[in-house]
């Protein structure tokens, strides 16, 4: 359908859909969640437009109250604007993300710069920002609480830092800036989603799949009926499908055109290349950043992280960028070894890694992780996390039916303290689908803040993955990795449920971007560890408790190929900084520069970089832009963290794990730093980190 045509469709129905629309109705949902099951396409645009106008309202009383301006009716004002659009940008979003489609794109496409002109509107508002400063001129004089500190001083450094004190032209090119940058991140996106559902590879011979284990081979054939070509195996480029090929497969070829779909998606001169779009989105953000005074996007993103700056993080990650390259390049040749009794005279490809390094897996630690798996079903997986959560925090969870819900596949739990009281709703999505970006996420559908009448409004949130579909025979059963990216996911949720601030932009997950995967990363330390893999690690079949001897061999394989894991990461990380340490986009060849950087880090032959350019959701979607390094940065911490639990001899020492939820609790409410520092008692020791990868002794 043409975009002039379905826009109109829509805008016939707006004056119909606003009189009764589930978007903007009181919900009349269990703990007023979204009514999910009522949301139909036509009910998206009435509603961001009468959401929007509610918000546009509430700032234009802010700037035209004529009493002066006060903590209370200026920042705290501000703070609790746009209630009504949280909720429908909330919804849309996650909706798109998770369960898009081509008409929700089109929406997209359509209210990403007008949400991009709501927000320049109101930050570059000079009436407004004279109320704002005024307050903050006289900040020491307020008596103001630690928290409504940091509410007034991170409320007058959002306004300057995006653009409140430049001069009536640079503002106005600053929204120009804005709104096409939204709409380029957009369209990069909805290429790769494009490109990830149009490669499609079918086997027709069974032998080509020699080695691949019955259980991804039933997955393969099923995927392969559902598109209309049954007794045949189809594989794509989502990691479900792709990685037991690289894993298990003998059939190199079908290995290597598995990898190279997967590593090149968004890389072909068509419709969905997106190389042309990083180049622009490139000039935009260094522009931006020039506007703001500064010569590179990075420092300019930098600024309000914990890092501060480019040359900080260059030097942080170098420090392990060394001795990780140093124990890939050892890892490469043992596997170089395996390589060469099956084909003398041939050169380890990246193709290869996987395949023999679970060889050399089994055959250092007898594991195969295709013993795990069916110990590892996602339900029961799931309640081990859920166990931990209860065990440090207290936090009970319950599955909620009948729930509201935007597919089938989602589930729905209520989270309650020990006393009953609620703490949040957590939805989880866990399955590929059609309409869903790659990857895995937790998104906040609504924020935890308490209201002008003292009502703590809790929060609901959500885990989305993309994990292996149960088949006939079997049960939806997780990789090791899988496993990890589930505590991974639940450790954010945790962040936002377990949130206590006053104010929604200072609850949850609003923290410095090389802070906030702390909390994630935190709570992937416990997912191997004896004591809790056997609250949760069942057999499928016959509910046996996984034996020690194979939690022996997890445990011993605990440091097995950390060097591919931490440079394969840490490659792009340094990709991304090299991109916004660029202080002019002229001549930027995307594909050469992609090149060339990992030419300087010396990157070994052997290992791709995790994410290339053009898939590289992270960097040129999501808003990590100069940001990926945070999560070996928070690895630092999470390791240092969970230091303190070991060195008390108890992995749920009621003691730390209070101090460790206030740390959570707190969310942007103080400084990270400071919040670490009370946790921990001292600075993180990245010796921690090198320790738990087998670098150091």
């Amino acid at each position: 359908m043409k975009k002039s045509i379905f826009l109109g469709a829509i805008a016939m129905t707006m004056l119909a859909c606003t009189s009764s629309n589930p978007l903007l109705d009181q919900p009349k949902t269990p703990y007023g969640v979204p009514a999910f099951d009522k949301v139909e396409l036509k009910h998206y645009l009435p509603a961001f437009d009468k959401a929007i106008a509610e918000q546009k309202a509430e700032v234009d009383a802010i700037v035209n109250n004529p009493d002066e301006p006060t903590f209370e009716n200026t920042i705290v004002a501000l703070d609790r604007s746009g209630l009504l659009l949280d909720r429908v940008v909330g919804v849309f979003f996650n909706v798109l993300e998770a369960d898009g489609n081509d008409d929700m794109n089109l929406i997209a496409e359509t209210v990403s710069p007008v949400l991009s002109e709501l927000s320049d509107g109101i930050i570059l508002n000079e009436e407004l920002f004279k109320r704002v400063k005024a307050v903050y001129d006289q900040r020491e004089q307020l008596g103001l609480n630690s928290e409504q500190m940091r509410l007034l001083t991170e409320t007058y450094k959002n306004f300057a830092d995006n653009g409140a004190n430049l001069p009536p032209e640079k503002k106005e090119r600053l929204m120009e800036i804005n709104q096409e940058l939204s709409l380029l991140s957009l369209r990069f996106g909805n290429n790769v989603v494009a490109e990830t559902n149009a490669c499609q590879y079918f086997v027709t011979d069974e032998a080509q799949l020699k080695g691949l284990p019955e259980g991804a081979k039933a997955a393969a054939a099923e995927e392969a009926e559902a598109a209309g070509h049954p007794g045949e195996w189809l594989f794509t480029p989502k990691r479900t499908s792709f990685t037991p090929v690289l894993q298990y497969c003998e059939n190199r070829d079908l290995r290597k055109k598995l990898l190279t779909d997967y590593t090149t998606r968004a890389n072909h001169d068509n419709e969905n290349d997106n190389k042309a779009i990083i180049i622009r989105e490139m000039e935009l953000r260094i522009e931006k950043a020039n506007l703001f005074g500064y010569d590179n996007p990075a420092d300019y993103i930098l600024a309000d992280c914990m890092a501060k700056n480019h040359q900080t993080v260059d030097a942080f990650l170098q420090s392990v960028w060394d001795p990780s390259l140093a124990a890939a390049k050892r890892e490469a040749a043992e596997l170089q070894k395996l390589l060469d009794k099956d084909l003398p005279g041939e050169k380890l490809q990246p193709w290869d890694w996987w395949y023999y390094a679970e060889k050399l897996r089994k055959a250092k630690y007898n594991l195969d992780e295709e013993e795990l798996k069916p110990y590892f079903e996602l339900d029961n997986v799931r309640k081990g996390a859920f166990g931990v959560a209860t065990k440090l925090y207290g936090v009970q969870f319950e599955k909620l039916e009948n729930m509201p819900v935007y597919n089938p596949d989602v589930e729905v739990f209520k989270v309650t303290e020990a006393d009953g009281s609620l703490v949040g709703i957590l939805y989880t999505d866990y399955f590929p689908r059609a309409g869903k970006r790659p990857g895995a996420w937790m998104n906040q559908i609504l924020p935890q803040y308490i209201d002008a009448e003292g009502v703590d409004h809790r929060p609901v949130i959500i885990n989305v993955g993309n994990f292996n579909k149960p088949t006939a025979g079997n049960p939806s059963l997780l990789s090791m990795d899988d496993v990890e990216t589930l505590f991974h996911e639940f450790g954010h949720a945790l962040h936002g449920l377990l949130s206590k601030a006053h104010y929604k932009s200072l609850s949850g997950t609003n923290t410095p971007r090389d802070f906030v995967e702390l909390p994630s990363q935190f709570m992937e330390n416990y997912c191997y560890e004896p004591e809790v893999l056997k609250t949760y690690a069942f057999h499928y079949q016959t509910g046996e408790l996984i034996p020690d001897e194979l939690i022996e061999k997890i445990n011993n394989a605990g440091k097995f190929n950390q060097g591919f894991v931490t440079t394969e990461l840490l490659s792009a990380s340094i990709l991304d900084m090299d991109f916004h340490e660029l202080t002019t986009a002229e001549g930027l060849d995307v594909n050469e520069f992609e090149e060339q950087s990992l030419k300087k880090m010396n990157m070994i032959d052997e290992i791709i970089v995790r994410y290339r350019p053009t898939f590289y959701n992270h960097i040129f979607t999501t808003g990590y832009e100069a940001g990926y390094y945070s999560y070996t940065w928070a690895a630092v911490l999470d390791a240092d963290a969970f230091a303190a639990f070991k060195e008390t001899g108890n992995l749920f020492d009621a003691e730390t794990a209070k101090r460790f939820r206030h740390l959570l609790e707190q969310g942007g409410t103080r400084d990270a730093q400071e919040l670490y520092l009370e946790f921990r008692g001292k600075e993180a020791d990245p010796a921690n980190l090198l320790r738990r990868k087998g670098f150091i002794e």
